[in-house]
């Protein structure tokens, strides 16, 4: 990254997991990019508020839990919200695969989008125009944000200084990694200077961070079978950090109940089961999961999160579209 600052009217705060950081875009028409997970959504429309007065638009980058927690609030107080067209029709349509939030078992409030947004699209956000670039992959209604005066990339879930998303071939198909990879290259060749990723901190050097993130998803590309593991063991984890771990006499049940994983199993050719069984065992090797205190938990830093946030009804239980 270029060592010229942010833009004044740019508010970045890195935030842990389950939630996306906080990227705020002020001016006449106040924006927010994502709003986190729901057990922080009061959190987010105060840090909105404190910081821009009431938020005109919240822009989604695509639906997964962790970056459309805040829209039901923020949407009660009369902030407008916008996603790509694709999953904007699908939660107009009440699809109960919405989401993704009962297959990943990760709750999410429900809400409409005002604002569907299609590729090439301008958009006023904060007092500067961004386009809408549409980034499939890690879901395939994922975007990214391109503020050309600045060459500011917003990225979400595509990239990290660390990591690339996961991506889901049950749902998705067996090409969502070469998408994902060709998003990458994509924004690679907007040459911006800097990045704005969901999760982690802005990366010092943007070029070493596509070249990284090239890297990364090519071999996603190359070992399918390397790619749903990835996938199953960043979901699990998510599920350990909302929880505040797993008992240790429930892992095993709650692991059989899960759509994702049994659709790894199948993809992997294992038994559910046999599964359960590998992915806990390597995590706990890998130091990726501990046991503390009875139960199972997540060892990279997260927030905790209060478990009555987490009763929300899955989409298909989610009250017809009224906006």
């Amino acid at each position: 990254m270029s060592e010229e600052p942010l833009p004044s009217w740019v508010t970045w705060q890195q935030r842990p997991f389950p939630d996306a950081n906080l990227l705020l875009l002020r001016g006449r028409q106040p924006a927010l990019v994502d709003s986190g997970f729901v057990g922080h959504a009061e959190q987010t429309a105060a840090w909105g508020r404190a910081h821009a007065g009431p938020i005109d638009l919240v822009v989604n980058t695509h639906w997964h839990s962790d970056h459309v927690g805040g829209n039901a609030l923020l949407q009660a107080s009369g902030t407008g919200i916008a996603a790509g067209t694709p999953e904007a029709e699908a939660i107009a349509r009440r699809d109960p695969g919405c989401c993704a939030a009962e297959h990943l078992d990760q709750p999410v409030a429900p809400y409409t989008v005002d604002v569907p947004l299609d590729d090439g699209q301008i958009l006023r956000l904060g007092d500067a125009d961004w386009q809408v670039i549409r980034t499939p992959g890690h879901t395939p209604g994922h975007l990214a944000l391109w503020q050309p005066e600045e060459r500011l990339l917003v990225v979400g879930d595509a990239l990290s200084d660390y990591d690339v998303g996961w991506v889901n071939f049950a749902l998705d198909g067996p090409d969502a990694a070469a998408t994902a990879l060709a998003s990458l290259k994509r924004m690679a060749d907007l040459a911006p200077r800097v990045l704005l990723p969901s999760h982690g901190p802005i990366p010092a050097d943007t070029g070493t961070a596509f070249t990284t993130a090239l890297r990364r998803a090519q071999r996603l590309v190359d070992d399918p079978a390397g790619a749903v593991w990835y996938g199953a063991r960043r979901i699990f984890a998510f599920a350990l950090m909302i929880r505040d771990g797993i008992r240790t006499d429930e892992i095993e049940p709650y692991l059989h109940a899960r759509a994702w994983l049994t659709d790894a199993a199948r993809l992997l050719g294992r038994t559910p089961e046999a599964l359960a069984a590998e992915l806990v065992g390597s995590m706990l090797r890998s130091g990726a999961v501990v046991l503390q205190d009875g139960r199972l938990r997540a060892s990279a830093e997260h927030t905790l999160i209060a478990a009555e946030s987490l009763r929300v009804p899955y989409p298909r239980a989610w009250p017809a579209a009224t906006r």
